[in-house]
Order: C-alpha cells, then structure tokens, then sequence
C-alpha cells in the first residue's frame, strides 16, 4: 500500500489505500518508515535521490490512523515518530504534495517536510484533543515553529478543520497547485537542489537549523 517510484532525481512515496481515504495501518507505518530510511541510507551512500516526495492517490492526501487499528493501539504507536523523524533526517530536500486533506497522525510527516505543497480545498486537521491522544512528541514543536504558538494551539486545542487556502496565508502551506500539477511543482521546487553538488542541501538544511 505504499508505492515508491523514482523520477529522476526524485523518490516520489505514494500512500495507497485511496478506498480508506488512505488511512494509515501499522504495516503501512512500518513500509512507510523503511522507504524513507532506504532513502537517506541511498542519499548518504551517495547513489540515492535527493529529493523525496510524499503524496497519495485519489483525492485524500490521507485520513490519518486506520480507525480499527488506532484503537487497538497505533493511535500512540512510536512509528508515528520514527516516521517524522526519519523524515526530518532526510539529508535532501523533502516534499509533502498533499493531494487532498492532511488529518491526525499524516500531519507528523507533513510538518517534518521542508516544503508542502496542497490541492485548493483540501483541509488540514489534527484532532488529537477531541479524540483524547496527545499529539506525537515533535509535532507541536514544528507546528510553533511554522505558524507559531496561538494558531498551533487552534490547531492541536481548538479542532480547526483549516482549508489550505488559509493555511498557505499562515505559512504551514508553500503552494497552492491543481492536482495534476503537483509532481511537476515539485519537481520545479526540487531543480536547484537537483543540479548542485551532492550535500549541498544538507550542508544548507544543517545552516538553517543551526539558527
């Protein structure tokens, strides 16, 4: 259910379940955590992409936890946070083309991107005060540090179902792009990083996050 293509400099890694809104299982956790680590693992090797794109098929970028397995305890699995980091760790450029609406757990690996991309009228949520969860451990922290304290508590204390047009004003979204545009905007925001020399994204990344 996870699909893993290279274009390219890039490694596009499609979530796909589109029949359950893309909605995450422990096995698809599990795929999705070792697709990302065999591409850091190929980057540093220096033989991997230096770009990695996250997406998902049909029209939900993803509906977060498989609710049946979320209650029988992958709601508070530590994959969640094995993935944003091994996200985060990516030493290129890391892209979330979101497709359609980011919700719960998927959002871990959206704020670990450097950039997010998303349809018009998708929405983003992260409902983990309702349903009683705390959200995974360094999501706040990315969340504050895009948008800042207030608008992160709207999102992680208040339920806001924010549609992306508002988000993109907030700065947790970079661009607003038509569907069948979103590789090809990736693709566009991955061409410097593409055309330098290997480690030059990371040595930037490691400059930025250093301040």
């Amino acid at each position: 259910m996870i699909r893993a293509e290279d274009r390219g400099g890039l490694r596009v890694l499609t979530l796909d379940r589109p029949e359950k809104a893309n909605a995450l299982t422990g096995a698809m956790l599990e795929a999705l955590c070792a697709a990302v680590e065999t591409a850091r693992a190929d980057l540093e090797a220096g033989r991997g992409a230096r770009v990695l794109v996250l997406t998902g098929a049909g029209e939900v970028f993803s509906a977060g936890a498989d609710i049946a397995e979320a209650r029988a305890g992958l709601a508070t699995s530590p994959l969640w946070e094995r993935l944003s980091a091994a996200v985060a760790d990516f030493p290129g450029l890391s892209i979330a083309a979101l497709n359609g609406s980011c919700a719960g757990g998927a959002m871990g690996m959206a704020l670990a991107c450097d950039f997010r991309l998303a349809v018009p009228g998708a929405r983003l949520f992260y409902p983990v005060m309702k349903l009683g969860f705390l959200p995974q451990p360094s999501d706040p922290a990315r969340l504050r540090a895009l948008v800042g304290p207030a608008r992160a508590k709207r999102l992680l204390m208040a339920g806001e179902k924010l549609p992306v047009e508002e988000a993109e004003g907030w700065g947790l979204i970079d661009a607003l792009v038509p569907g069948e545009a979103l590789l090809a905007t990736a693709e566009g925001f991955a061409a410097d990083v593409l055309a330098a020399e290997a480690g030059h994204a990371r040595a930037i990344k490691e400059m930025i996050e250093a301040g």
